[in-house]
């Protein structure tokens, strides 16, 4: 718990009594590798931060899963759309890795929301950055060639090619395994 309340300073400084009622929101969970977290079609009713491991988000299209992001430690990850509009989930997020995450639940956030006004601007802080690095994504993909997203996946995030299979990048990137075989070799 310590860590997420270490992560969240960086975002907006919360009041005692507002992180005394967050504290107490959380659950703590710990879960095996491979382990899915949200299914598709099922509706996502918490958001989680990530202590430690990792995951991703994909799809299913056509029998083909397809990656389209990643999630480390001190990230807030969710199936957003599902979790807002309390909506089916179209996107499915399974461990890669054994993790350990702090879950809350939709109501008890809305609860919060409705009396600490600074959860309310910590959690539009985070959703605000979210959609940054969504948008960053659609840029990359819309408009940079195959080898262009790999070299700025190896200098914005490398992490993400230390940790996750290469099969998983290629679909994060929207290209073959051969094709990213190719990139790697000539790089």
């Amino acid at each position: 718990m310590k860590q997420l309340f270490e992560h969240l300073q960086f975002f907006y400084q919360l009041t005692k009594e507002a992180q005394q009622a967050l504290e107490a929101s959380f659950e703590h969970i710990v879960l095996p590798k491979n382990e899915f977290l949200v299914t598709e079609g099922k509706i996502c009713r918490r958001m989680y931060f990530l202590q430690q491991g990792c995951l991703r988000g994909c799809y299913n299209l056509d029998g083909k899963e397809i990656t389209h992001w990643f999630g480390f430690e001190n990230d807030f990850v969710t199936s957003f759309h599902s979790f807002i509009t309390q909506e089916p989930a179209v996107e499915n997020i399974q461990l890669m890795e054994g993790s350990v995450l702090w879950a809350i639940s939709k109501e008890a956030l809305t609860a919060l929301f409705n009396k600490h006004h600074d959860i309310e601007r910590l959690v539009r802080i985070a959703y605000e950055k979210y959609y940054i690095r969504l948008e960053e994504r659609y840029v990359n993909a819309q408009f940079k060639t195959a080898t262009e997203r790999y070299e700025n996946l190896l200098l914005e995030r490398p992490h993400i090619i230390e940790r996750a299979p290469l099969g998983y990048i290629a679909s994060y990137l929207g290209i073959s395994q051969e094709t990213l075989s190719r990139i790697r070799a000539r790089l």
